[in-house]
């Protein structure tokens, strides 16, 4: 693992480079695919090209095969571009990880390097209307029917769950057993009975795919198990403070987009016959929003460390502290973006009311700010 406190020369690098793709490929298209809502292939696809889809996925399946903290970095960046694209393009191998650590050697064959690739699209089927926080409790069943599982559900919130070609569905195979009845199974969305709806009516990263998926007689071969039955959600837990890492990570990606446009609005804007970053107000607010960006940066690549040593109770600690604290903050470091930039902060023209729409979803999914609190003192108590 690099320095938590300094990042290595390659690291760097990845940097430099992922911060290139958003400033010429993203930022310049960032505000027309807000306000259409289209989902980026062609980006994403060119993405792909430059290792920044699923960078996790090992070399020998045609990633990249980056540690968690260098993932960590890329996210930040395409984040940093913009939130809504850099979703798209961060999210195309969710559940990828699932299937690169339990999934049997002909899954990884067939779906990581078109993954890796941008030639295929995958999704992480877990949340459902009435189960977001509370995974154990979700009601999608499979059931055995003969060599196949026959799948019926209903999943809410499904990041691609309509550009996606292939899902990692998380369902009960013994539904009497709460969280020790659940199991991943991998579902290809052409799949007889895979119905996605898709959500556009979101407050923000609208160029990130969202969809609502009706799983109706779902059939696919009991081979299509990943890793142990009724296995899934422990199987899950393995991804809890990656996750959340990378959530933390989005945070502060985000955060540092609405700081850079400030700083650029202050060098800009004059009031009273001088440029408004020269007002003392608004250099203490830009000095308060850097260093704050800053404490999450540090904290997220610190719980990225300890994910990746493998320490899961560690992990959780500092991945939660991680989410909660980028989270929170960008919301907020968001916000303060928008207030330098006044009245022409409140409207398109500029990406802060962007920012700021976008920043808010970080303390919602991969666990609430509640969730993590909830975490956090189970730790120290």
């Amino acid at each position: 693992m690099a320095s938590q406190f300094r990042l290595s020369a390659e690291q760097e690098a990845i940097r430099d480079a992922v911060r290139e793709f958003g400033e010429n490929e993203i930022q310049p298209v960032a505000r027309e695919h807000d306000e259409s809502g289209e989902y980026p292939e062609e980006l994403r696809k060119e993405a792909a090209k430059y290792d920044l889809v699923a960078p996790g996925i090992p070399e020998e399946y045609g990633g990249a095969g980056m540690d968690l903290l260098e993932s960590c970095v890329v996210t930040e960046e395409l984040w940093r571009a913009d939130p809504g694209i850099g979703s798209a393009v961060g999210s195309a191998g969710f559940g990828s990880s699932m299937i690169r650590r339990f999934g049997d050697e002909w899954m990884k064959e067939e779906w990581l390097p078109a993954i890796a690739a941008g030639d295929a699209v995958s999704c992480s089927c877990i949340s459902e209307p009435a189960h977001g926080s509370n995974v154990a409790g979700i009601e999608t069943t499979a059931e055995k029917d003969g060599d196949e599982y026959v799948i019926d559900g209903n999943k809410m919130w499904i990041t691609n769950g309509t550009v996606a070609d292939v899902g990692v569905v998380m369902a009960k195979t013994s539904p009497d057993e709460g969280r020790k009845g659940i199991s991943a199974i991998l579902v290809p969305t052409d799949a007889d009975g895979f119905k996605p709806t898709k959500i556009d009516n979101k407050l923000g990263i609208r160029a990130s795919d969202l969809a609502e998926i009706v799983l109706d007689d779902v059939r696919v071969p009991q081979e299509n198990l990943i890793g142990e039955e009724d296995r899934g959600f422990y199987q899950l837990m393995n991804f809890f403070a990656g996750g959340r890492a990378s959530v933390a990570s989005q945070a502060v990606g985000a955060a540092q987009g609405a700081l850079d446009a400030a700083v650029d609005y202050a060098g800009e804007r004059e009031q009273f016959d001088q440029k408004i970053g020269e007002f003392q107000a608004i250099r203490h607010k830009l000095a308060d929003m850097a260093t704050t960006v800053e404490a999450a940066r540090s904290m997220t690549y610190r719980a990225a460390g300890y994910a990746e040593a493998g320490d899961r109770d560690l992990a959780m600690k500092y991945a939660s502290m991680a989410k909660l604290f980028a989270s929170e903050n960008a919301v907020e470091v968001a916000d303060d973006a928008l207030q330098v930039f006044g009245g022409a902060g409140y409207v398109t023209d500029h990406p802060a009311e962007r920012y700021y729409r976008d920043a808010r979803i970080t303390k919602i999914y991969e666990g609430t700010s509640e969730i993590q609190k909830n975490i956090i003192a189970d730790r120290i108590l």
